[in-house]
């Protein structure tokens, strides 16, 4: 059973910044793709940020690029998210994901992701 734990999440003023981290079984290099997703009430599962390291791929939503980062720490299990320049639009639970398969185009869909962690509220008031 693989099981991801997310944590960081919280309560932020607009203008802020979180750092989200996934502890993710094994080594990061030996997953395909790792990523974060968000849902916000009443809207679908969205792809956030996506990493394949053997492909090289990244993926950022546009909503999001050029204020959150994906990485990964080398040598540990630890997937992170660095989200600045918080909105409110950035409130939704998010939710770390992975899966053996690479990325190595496109844009990342939830049924493409067979781990799941159980998320992390990010709160973000005006």
């Amino acid at each position: 059973q693989v099981k991801l734990v997310e944590s960081g999440g919280g309560s932020v003023q607009a203008g802020g910044s979180l750092r989200l981290s996934c502890a993710v079984p094994g080594y990061t290099a030996t997953w395909g793709s790792m990523g974060w997703f968000r849902q916000a009430p009443g809207k679908e599962r969205e792809g956030v940020a996506v990493i394949s390291p053997s492909t090289g791929f990244t993926f950022y939503a546009d909503s999001v690029q050029g204020r959150f980062t994906i990485s990964r720490e080398y040598g540990k299990t630890i997937l992170s998210l660095q989200m600045n320049s918080l909105k409110p639009e950035d409130t939704a639970m998010y939710y770390c994901a992975t899966d053996w398969r690479a990325m190595s185009r496109g844009s990342p869909v939830t049924a493409d992701f067979r781990y799941w962690g159980q998320g992390t509220q990010v709160t973000v008031s005006s």
